[in-house]
């Protein structure tokens, strides 16, 4: 399957969005616990920005999951 890199993004947000809601956290709650600011996290879930790995590794700490969990969704 060939998916563009703007579509995994797109999904990718689209994911962490879901798996914040599902935890009941706020997009500030999930900022203050990664330690960036809240419209990061705002501007990830809406595919604003290609975010880096450390950061992925700060939301699946905060939301208590594993890493490969945020790359555990269907491609739309």
């Amino acid at each position: 399957m060939d998916i563009s890199e703007e579509t995994f993004i797109i999904n990718l947000g689209i994911h962490i969005k879901q798996l914040r809601e599902k935890k009941g956290i706020s997009q500030e709650d999930l900022a203050n616990d990664c330690d960036i600011p809240r419209n990061q996290i705002g501007r990830i879930e809406r595919a604003e920005i290609n975010t880096g790995i450390r950061t992925l590794v700060k939301i699946a700490n905060a939301l208590d999951i594993e890493p490969k969990e945020l790359f555990d969704f269907p491609l739309k």
